[in-house]
């Protein structure tokens, strides 16, 4: 049996959360954008280095975890001026609950 391309992506998910710091940085996110952050107005998100700034590591680590977050498609970044905003996805964290709760 082969896998299917919904199968692939949570594979991908459950890949870049296996990191802890992934998965704090996620956790974040999640508890400081609402469920209506999508980069409204006043609801931007975290930036990259106030993320870095939390967790007390290098821009460039938080950049590598930012990046494997993205890839799997559990986080959004937007790109204002200098700043870099980051919220989580929340369309793939229902179809992560949707598949854990199945």
């Amino acid at each position: 049996m082969q896998a299917s391309n919904s199968t692939a992506e949570i594979a991908a998910v459950f890949k870049a959360l296996a990191d802890p710091n992934r998965l704090a940085i996620l956790q974040l996110l999640r508890e400081c954008c609402g469920e209506s952050c999508r980069f409204e107005p006043g609801e931007e998100g975290e930036t990259v280095s106030e993320i870095a700034r939390r967790f007390d590591l290098a821009l460039s680590t938080v950049s590598h975890h930012l990046k494997e977050l993205r890839n799997a498609g559990l986080i959004d970044c937007v790109k204002r001026g200098q700043w870099v905003y980051c919220t989580p996805n929340r369309d793939v964290l229902a179809r992560l609950r949707t598949f854990l709760e199945g």
